[in-house]
Parts: structure tokens; C-alpha cells; sequence
């Protein structure tokens, strides 16, 4: 069933004229169901099948606005088996729109493998785009929005989660990371341990009835977090990048942490304290080249 969008008879390939289908990767709400474009609806309204993360959630979408087109459903526990069928059906001249549960596909949700396997195959591939709970979150953050880089998701090993997070310690740019309810406390908790008591930002149901953006420092977030029996809903945390850009040498830092702990008249924390905001570095690291320092001098 070809689409009469002219937006994509302007973008008709030789593909297309082969009879090959067209891949749509269509934005969808990320609450609120009216938050939908009119071109997502009139795709999802004329393509073949609609490829959803989760046909019940995803019927409940359509349902609301009028779509009665046909679901398969397609996440990350039946990607690897139903890719080659999804692309054979591609180029069997079916034409598909991509969906995730919320927000845009591929954007730490699947599709990533059947976008990049119909590329390889020279199928095309159109963007529908529409809301993302990144660009929503940083747009009301009142924090930088020139520069930004969007973690995601962190990894659940905690060796790398922490080693993910030291190496954004120096990064002067907004940080943007997704979170479950579940463990939201503990991320706020990590990153004020490695990167220090920065402004941030933690919204939560972002566009639904109890929509909620906490404001303040990491501290005032956990501090609230801490308060609350139950913390619901898919969750967004906006931290401020580093402002205050190590201007010494990093051998400078290692002397005066040298010295400070060869005076050994204050506890480690104490010292560790003094050199970190002297230099505006990070407590965490400051304290693991403490450490180094005290093991080579036994």
C-alpha cells in the first residue's frame, strides 16, 4: 500500500520504483497520546504493518487515534530472528513503520539492527520524526542546551557504570542520562560522588498527568528522592557538565596532593577535600591518586 504523502513522492529512489517497500521510522508520544504528528498518523495509517515494540501498548495508540493497520511485534528478545523476515517482507514491497513503546525508535529502544540491515540491504528508510524524552527534558531544563551529549541508559555492572561516569567527570557539556524509577536514587547518589554536588535537573512522566521536574542541586534531588516511599515513572536526569576546567598541570595537582599528605596532620577525607576544591577537581579522583600516592610510598 503506497503512501500519498508528497513530502515522500519528493524523496521517490529507484528502490521504490523496483517495488521494494519503504521502511518509516515514526516518533511516537512519550505520554501523552496527542503528542503525535499529522504525518505520523497518516503513516501509520497507510503502511502495511506496523512494527511495534509492544503491540498492546502500541494498539492502545492507535486505537485512540483511529489506525486499524495490522502489528507485529518486534523487541529486543526476537530482533536477531526477526530482522531477515521483516526485511524479506521489505523487499517484497510491504511498506512498514517502525515503533517503539515511546519516543523515537532507536534511541535506547530497538531498532537499531532492522535500520541499519535495511540500509545494507538498499532498502529505504525514511524518518517520521516526533517527540524525544532528551530533547523534551533539556528544552524546560534551564540548564546549557548549546552543547549536550546523551548517555542513555548506564550500564548495569557497577565496575563500568562508575568507570562511565569518571570519564565524563571533565566533560564541559550538559549531561542527559535515562533512568528507571527503581534505580534514579542510586545514579543521583554515584554522580555526586564522582562529579561533585552540580546543578541538575530529574524529570519524571514527562508529558503525562503527574508530569514532575525536580530542580537543584544533585544533593536537593536525592534529598527529595529520599523522602518519598515510592518514586514512579520513566525517568530523565539533566546534570550540569564541568564549568570549572582543571587550568594547572596535572602535575602540579599530584605535588600539592603530595605535599598535603606528607604534612600528615588531617585525615585523608580532609585532605582530599582541600586539594579537590582548590583545583576545582573531582573529589573521586583526587582521592584514587591519593591512594596511588600513599601505596608507592610504603
Amino acid at each position: 500500500m503506497p503512501l500519498t504523502l508528497p513530502m515522500d513522492k519528493r524523496c521517490t529512489t529507484v528502490e521504490t520504483d523496483l517495488g521494494r517497500g519503504t521502511l518509516y521510522v515514526v516518533a511516537t508520544p512519550i505520554g501523552n497520546r496527542d503528542d503525535i504528528t499529522l504525518r505520523a498518523i497518516k503513516t501509520l495509517s497507510a503502511v502495511d504493518l506496523v512494527v511495534a515494540e509492544d503491540t498492546r501498548h502500541t494498539g492502545r495508540l492507535l486505537a485512540h487515534h483511529g489506525i486499524s493497520t495490522a502489528q507485529i511485534a518486534y523487541h529486543e528478545h526476537n530482533e536477531t530472528r526477526m530482522t531477515p523476515r521483516l526485511i524479506t517482507q521489505l523487499k517484497a514491497g510491504n511498506d512498514m513503520a517502525l515503533v517503539t513503546d515511546a519516543g523515537t525508535p532507536g534511541v535506547s529502544d530497538p531498532g537499531y539492527r532492522l535500520v541499519t540491515t535495511a540500509l545494507a540491504q538498499g532498502l529505504r528508510v525514511v524518518p517520521i520524526p516526533g517527540v524525544s524524552a532528551l530533547i523534551t527534558a533539556l528544552s524546560v531544563s534551564g540548564l546549557p542546551t548549546d552543547s549536550f551529549v546523551f548517555i542513555g541508559f548506564l550500564p548495569s555492572k557497577k565496575g563500568r557504570r562508575l568507570g562511565l561516569l569518571e570519564s565524563l567527570a571533565e566533560d564541559d557539556r550538559t549531561l542527559i542520562f535515562y533512568e528507571s524509577p527503581r534505580r534514579i536514587y542510586r545514579l543521583v547518589r554515584e554522580l555526586m560522588s564522582i562529579l561533585g554536588d552540580r546543578p541538575a535537573v530529574l524529570g519524571r512522566e514527562m508529558t503525562k498527568l503527574y508530569e514532575e521536574f525536580i530542580r537543584g542541586r544533585l544533593s536537593e534531588i536525592a534529598g527529595q528522592m529520599a523522602n518519598r516511599n515510592t518514586i514512579k515513572g520513566e525517568c530523565t536526569l539533566l546534570v550540569a557538565g564541568n564549568t570549572s576546567k582543571i587550568q594547572v598541570p596535572w602535575e602540579l595537582i599530584h605535588d600539592s596532593l603530595a605535599d598535603a599528605l606528607a604534612a600528615a596532620d588531617r585525615p585523608l577525607s580532609a585532605v582530599v577535600k582541600e586539594v579537590a576544591d582548590e583545583f576545582k577537581v573531582s573529589r573521586n579522583r583526587i582521592y584514587k591518586e591519593a591512594l596511588k600516592i600513599q601505596s608507592n610510598e610504603r
